[in-house]
């Protein structure tokens, strides 16, 4: 009951204390309140003591307390990923990633080979054809050439015919 008779004691020097204008503070006595506040501690149960060493200690053990599940929660992490990257499924399921992406290789190389197989035979067929329409072309020019040729002579025998027959006409007027 001491304590709070010295704690009503602190009020009254602060409640009856000049105050300083304006400010709204109040002026003390530093050794009169220093005092009363020594015996306040000096009263102040054991068990109040205990109390504050209570609480520094459980902040103390929480904050071990974390650290420590911090610690067991990362490792346990780290153990789980080790397992699950040993576990028959994972091996598993890379083996069959390595089937799938040698059998992806093995299509892509056939469809590339097939491609050029394709192109080959396509060219070929472009060349027999080329072949076969350039025949055609040339043995049409023989063809028109050859008619040409004998127009032309056709036409340059009746052309020399007729030319004959002027200068026998010609010789003959003379």
């Amino acid at each position: 009951m001491e304590v709070m008779q010295l704690l009503e004691y602190l009020q009254d020097i602060v409640e009856s204390a000049p105050k300083v204008p304006i400010t709204g503070k109040v002026l003390v006595d530093k050794k009169e309140l220093t005092e009363v506040l020594d015996q306040i501690f000096n009263y102040l149960p054991d068990d109040i003591k205990k109390a504050q060493w209570i609480v520094s200690e459980k902040e103390r053990i929480m904050a071990e307390a974390k650290k420590e599940y911090e610690t067991i929660k990362n490792d346990t992490m780290d153990m789980i990923k080790k397992q699950v990257e040993n576990h028959d499924i994972t091996k598993e399921a890379q083996i069959k990633g390595q089937e799938i992406i040698s059998a992806a290789q093995r299509d892509a190389k056939a469809i590339r080979l097939g491609a050029r197989d394709y192109a080959d035979e396509i060219l070929c067929q472009l060349e027999k054809e080329l072949e076969l329409k350039t025949n055609e072309i040339i043995n049409s020019i023989k063809v028109n050439v050859e008619n040409l040729a004998v127009q032309l002579t056709e036409d340059i025998s009746s052309s020399s015919s007729d030319i004959r027959e002027n200068i026998k006409e010609l010789r003959s007027i003379k």
